[in-house]
């Protein structure tokens, strides 16, 4: 077991077993009653009572801060059937009250699963070159410039650099790129990825607390200590429910004199549609989004994401297929489109940059021959450089050759809408490479209904690209709020505005998008966005599809309403019983299980949030079967 699966077992445990000894005690209880009789029939339930006491402590902590919880019920009904001697009634809301903080727990737990089996493909120790040899040192012993040996098929243990070798590298999971990226001298490997088949030497940049590995597992930590907020909405409940409760049950012992009928009105009072009924329906959700490739992350996300108001959309990656395309090639005087082409694309074959599949496409499609590269490095503000066939290639932007060379940026064609790089080789400008991002193909009939059938008032684009770009892009989909050129922190500031005057979703892929992410009410990210981004995301769409996204909009809207529905029905319920039993006619071990009948109603209800719909989209020439 590894220690994530522990810490998620250890959490989960004194619930769980406190649970599980009630159920033996009672089962223990009846044989004796009924098949052998004696006194010894009520030693297993005070031993359930007595592993309860836990709980009854924490629940009067509770009551001593004045926090009247839908939970506090339990832990009164408790304490007075020890009292009056109903050890069964007693042992039976024990049962209700740790089953249902074990379901509560396992709802939070339950979304971080996901990142949990990412954890599993990291190695624990690295193997480090000294003195002529290898030694396999402790991963937290790595530091910073150790060169390391990735073997193939092993899982790089750190962010680094290559120093030695050939091979390629899976980094699906980090960036969701689904293919193998070649890594030669100068490339840069990410913690987690797995190696091909040769063995890469490696300079570490991070050590591993530092790497992306590292940030994973903090947001798994992170998200583990999440509260869902729809179980604070159940405890807002619970503060009027409860005081109601009690009322009648001093009520029904005042009038009858019979101290009994207060244990039996709080016995059936119970909130257990609150405790039980609220976690299993996200629990139910959680699930049922993760069919459909939705990773809920925070399952907060699904009672807030139906009260959003305002959808703020990054353009790259979200409303366009995230692929540009490669449409032009402008030599320079003394080069060719094509020589320019090949030099660049085999380069780029070492990059993640988003345009470095579009021109290696572009080559393959031209039947271009592409080199090897050497030295092959991205550091910031200098763009992709390398060395191909023995000459001295550059990757560029516009801007940045502006400032590094005025000259050369003097000869470079005018601008024009859409993307571009520029290339340079020995120095001199070589080409201008233009790229177009076509819209989605559902974009447009996705921003239109979301008006009508989700209640946005008002829908907003934002990007770091061009003006010209992004204008072409908003009207091409139907988005009238624009907002380009816009830096991580000019985003960031957008987005806590908007959200400060109305709940807001953000979609965004990329790692400039990662703060506004965590800004907005709901941060929703892309299948192939960054692993930061994803970290700063509640939810995460596997499949860039817009109609994840509508059904994401519909699984929350459902699961809000069968979670109301299960813990208002299951009270109403409930609150029938408390007259019965305070009229004489339901005794406290009749009304603990008249409780359990009402829980599984609303359990039953609650598990509806599992079972997909017909349709969960509402959108396009005709609904989308969800069970397909």
């Amino acid at each position: 077991m590894n220690q994530t699966r522990f810490d998620a077992f250890a959490g989960l445990s004194k619930e769980i077993v406190i649970a599980a000894v009630a159920v033996v005690a009672i089962a223990v209880h009846l044989i004796l009653r009924f098949g052998f009789g004696g006194a010894a029939q009520d030693v297993p339930l005070w031993v359930a009572l007595a592993c309860g006491a836990p709980l009854v402590l924490e629940l009067g902590a509770k009551l001593v801060r004045l926090e009247f919880s839908s939970d506090l019920l339990a832990g009164i009904s408790i304490v007075t059937s020890v009292i009056l001697g109903e050890y069964l009634a007693g042992t039976l809301v024990v049962l209700m009250l740790s089953g249902g903080q074990a379901l509560e727990s396992y709802a939070v737990r339950r979304a971080s699963y996901a990142l949990e089996a990412l954890a599993k493909r990291m190695p624990s120790t690295a193997h480090r070159k000294a003195d002529g040899g290898l030694v396999d040192v402790p991963l937290a012993e790595v530091a910073v410039g150790d060169a390391l040996v990735v073997f193939p098929h092993e899982t790089c243990p750190v962010d680094g650099v290559v120093l030695e070798g050939r091979s390629t590298m899976n980094e699906a999971y980090l960036t969701g790129e689904p293919y193998l990226l070649p890594k030669a001298a100068g490339s840069e490997v990410l913690s987690g990825a797995i190696n091909g088949e040769g063995a890469l030497t490696i300079r570490a940049e991070k050590s591993a607390v530092d790497s992306r590995y590292a940030k994973i597992m903090e947001v798994m930590r992170e998200s583990e200590q999440r509260r869902p907020r729809l179980r604070r909405l159940g405890d807002q409940i619970g503060a009027i429910y409860t005081p109601l409760a009690v009322a009648i049950a001093i009520g029904a012992w005042a009038f009858s004199g019979d101290p009994v009928r207060f244990l039996a009105v709080l016995v059936v009072a119970t909130p257990c549609p609150l405790l039980i009924a609220i976690p299993t329906a996200i629990i139910g959700a959680v699930s049922l989004a993760a069919r459909r490739g939705i990773i809920i992350k925070d399952p907060a996300v699904l009672e807030r994401v139906g009260t959003c108001r305002v959808a703020i959309f990054d353009k790259t990656g979200t409303l366009t297929y995230g692929k540009p395309k490669l449409i032009e090639v402008l030599p320079a005087p003394g080069f060719t489109a094509d020589e320019a082409l090949a030099a660049v694309a085999s380069l780029e074959r070492y990059s993640r940059h988003p345009l470095a599949s579009a021109i290696v496409e572009g080559a393959a499609e031209a039947g271009l021959a592409l080199h090897e590269a050497e030295e092959v490095g991205e550091r910031p503000g200098e763009g992709l450089r390398g060395e191909v066939g023995g000459r001295s290639i550059q990757v560029t932007s516009r801007k940045k050759l502006a400032a590094q060379s005025p000259e050369s940026a003097a000869a470079l064609p005018p601008p024009a809408g859409g993307l571009e790089c520029v290339a340079l080789v020995d120095g001199r400008y070589a080409a201008t490479l233009r790229f177009r991002d076509e819209p989605r193909e559902e974009g447009r009939p996705f921003i239109r209904h979301l008006r009508p059938r989700h209640g946005f008032t008002r829908i907003l684009m934002v990007s770091g690209d061009r003006e010209s770009e992004v204008r072409y892009l908003a009207e091409k989909v139907g988005i009238d709020e624009v907002f380009a050129s816009q830096s991580p922190e000019q985003k960031l500031a957008l987005v806590r505005e908007a959200t400060a005057k109305a709940d807001t979703v953000f979609l965004g892929d990329g790692i400039n998008d990662a703060p506004a992410l965590t800004a907005a009410t709901v941060g929703i990210a892309f299948g192939q966005a960054s692993d930061v981004t994803a970290e700063a995301a509640g939810a995460v769409i596997l499949e860039s599809s817009l109609e994840r996204v509508d059904e994401l909009l519909h699984i929350g809207r459902r699961m809000r309403t069968i979670a109301l529905q299960s813990a208002v029905g299951g009270m109403a319920l409930s609150l029938i019983g408390m007259g019965v039993a305070a009229a004489g006619h339901l005794p406290p071990t009749a009304g603990a299980i008249t409780q359990e009948v009402i829980d599984v109603v609303a359990v039953l209800n609650a598990l509806r949030a599992a079972v997909p719909p017909r349709t969960l989209t509402d959108y396009g020439p005709k609904p989308r079967d969800a069970s397909r």
